[in-house]
């Protein structure tokens, strides 16, 4: 059965890990997307230093391009943009990453595409969005939690704000919430037969993941501190090292759970003052040498018997390989392009219908591998295409 999102035609013109890991989950959901990219520049990752020291970044470039077919063009060439505006009256939805206007000085901004199609949705995602003062500046996932003001609260008191092990602001606040805006904007759409334009900022979404410290803040101006807050290490709600230098996470709030912690590490005494943020520094101290006192795995056989929202902290590799993750099929085989097979991550949303299809993995450094295919199909002649080719409308 085809995936929910089956019909819908996207062109991609976005780089990097947001905009690409956005149109890949809608890939994955039975989207056509087609990926435009500059075959001059090619694709940024390549020549990004590895994520993890020793490996390559193929891999990541495969799996971001799983499911979608790629396009090569010079966009700085009027002919390529000729060609843009054929298949904007093809595809539905276009999302872009780059600076605010630099799709307008392309002569593909939303004015004059919408033109071409009314009912174009048209999604711009970008650091800072398209107006402000800061609309023009540079950032990564570091900068955007930074100004949003999360990392003013995040960390110890000791050493300050932390970095993450993933990309909180690329991922969880611009990927995610282009999606969510471009799907928002289709069921408009199929009410109203008319597209929009979409305006998604990084640093915009993770100013809202300030969800209950921003709105006490704004209701009586006090400002979380670090490890002063219920979540953010005022409490025992906190990773604890074990025996083994491993750690335990323990997400004890609701008092049920906090007593059965309390009980099965012999203090039912803590109960109390662990809940309150004026004791919880002492009560914590003595966790921590609890904790110390057994291996990882010796509290997670312990925890596994009792319902007090404790559980270990698992490398990477133990997570892929969990049953948890095994049972619900976070794992996933794709076709490889050279033949084979390869192990991907799967979408983590679940369908009981129209399931998600993975598609063939990208070749990973097969920049503009179907830009032939997709000029044949708006009627160009294989004479033409050579002509682009030669003349420099593609690589």
């Amino acid at each position: 059965m085809p995936g929910p999102l089956h019909g819908l035609k996207v062109l991609d013109f976005t780089t990097l890990l947001p905009g690409p890991y956005a149109t890949m989950t809608l890939a994955d959901m039975g989207a056509d997307v087609l990926r435009i990219i500059s075959g001059t520049r090619g694709d940024p990752v390549s020549y990004l230093p590895p994520f993890i020291p020793g490996t390559d970044v193929s891999a990541v470039m495969s799996y971001l391009g799983r499911g979608k077919r790629c396009m090569s063009l010079n966009l700085k060439d009027g002919r390529a943009t000729k060609i843009v505006r054929q298949l904007i009256g093809r595809y539905d939805i276009l999302i872009e990453q780059f600076r605010p206007g630099v799709m307008a000085g392309l002569a593909l901004d939303y004015p004059r595409l919408s033109a071409v199609n009314p009912a174009l949705i048209y999604c711009s995602l970008t650091g800072y969005g398209q107006t402000g003062p800061m609309r023009l500046r540079a950032g990564h996932d570091i900068n955007y939690l930074a100004r949003s003001g999360l990392m003013s609260y995040s960390g110890k008191k000791e050493s300050g704000p932390s970095l993450t092990g993933m990309q909180i602001a690329d991922i969880a606040s611009g990927s995610q919430n282009a999606v969510i805006g471009i799907l928002a904007a289709v069921v408009r759409r199929n009410a109203t037969g008319k597209g929009q334009y979409v305006d998604c900022a990084m640093t915009d979404g993770c100013l809202a993941f300030n969800a209950m410290t921003g709105i006490s803040c704004l209701t009586d101006g006090r400002e979380p501190q670090r490890e002063e807050t219920l979540l953010n290490g005022g409490s025992l709600y906190d990773f604890y090292e074990t025996k083994d230098g491993k750690y335990l996470s323990v997400g004890a709030l609701e008092p049920q759970f906090l007593s059965a912690f309390c009980n099965v590490i012999g203090r039912p005494d803590l109960a109390e003052s662990g809940a309150a943020p004026e004791d919880a520094a002492a009560a914590k101290q003595e966790v921590r040498q609890i904790i110390k006192t057994r291996t990882r795995d010796e509290w997670t056989a312990i925890f596994d018997r009792v319902d007090a929202c404790v559980e270990p902290v698992l490398s990477l590799g133990e997570a892929l390989h969990d049953p948890q993750t095994k049972a619900r099929r976070m794992v996933v085989d794709c076709r490889a392009p050279q033949g084979g097979r390869v192990r991907q991550l799967a979408s983590p949303i679940k369908f009981s219908e129209s399931k998600q299809t993975y598609r063939k993995a990208a070749v990973a450094r097969g920049i503009g591998r179907h830009t032939r295919g997709v000029l044949k199909e708006l009627g160009y002649t294989d004479a033409e295409i050579a002509e682009f080719k030669k003349t420099g409308v593609f690589d």
